[in-house]
């Protein structure tokens, strides 16, 4: 096996660990001894791919409880959790009313519907008002950039790996051919002297 790999370290130090989401009393509330399945802790190239794939497809729903939804997704494809779970978080407070108002946009003119000029206020009122005159626009533009989204994430890990596994190969080659090298210089060297 490879060692000091770059990438699988960068996920190690950035996740979060395994004991806040063992011990997280909704997880084990909802999930229980599923949480224990080594899978969802793997940090492969498999593993990270799915677990972003779940993460920024679950970004994208339009409704409460992303987070429990990407772990029950994490356990049902057996991909990473932690990254799924942290994921989530590209859409929040900050970035929820222009991806929501974008994939509201992409669902109108898909559908051809006009569209409407929309504040995002999530009061009761504009949840039962407006979201209940678009949802149908906001829910197809949700699915299809979470979806575009997923792909991109699955297949960007997936090259980076490659990438990074085809460039560790390549110095590792490069290293025993210089040892070779450099033996063959001594071997010269030895027999040179010898004569």
């Amino acid at each position: 096996m490879v060692k000091n790999f770059p990438m699988k370290n960068f996920f190690k130090h950035s996740l979060p660990h395994i004991s806040l989401f063992k011990s997280h009393p909704k997880l084990n509330k909802f999930f229980g001894k599923l949480l224990h399945d080594p899978n969802l802790w793997h940090l492969n190239r498999r593993s990270l791919a799915g677990g972003m794939a779940v993460g920024l497809f679950v970004a994208f729903v339009p409704f409460p409880g992303q987070m429990l939804l990407a772990a029950g997704l994490a356990i049902w494809f057996r991909v990473n959790l932690p990254l799924s779970v942290s994921l989530v978080w590209v859409t929040n407070p900050i970035t929820i009313p222009p991806v929501f108002y974008l994939a509201y946009k992409l669902g109108a003119m898909l559908l051809g519907l006009p569209t409407q000029a929309i504040k995002f206020d999530f009061s009761p009122e504009w949840l039962f008002h407006t979201l209940g005159n678009i949802w149908q626009p906001l829910l197809l533009g949700c699915l299809i950039l979470g979806a575009i989204s997923a792909l991109i994430g699955y297949w960007l890990v997936i090259f980076l790996w490659r990438l990074q596994v085809s460039r560790l190969w390549q110095i590792r080659r490069e290293k025993r051919l210089l040892k070779a090298q450099k033996r063959k210089l001594a071997s010269l060297k030895k027999n040179l002297k010898s004569c």
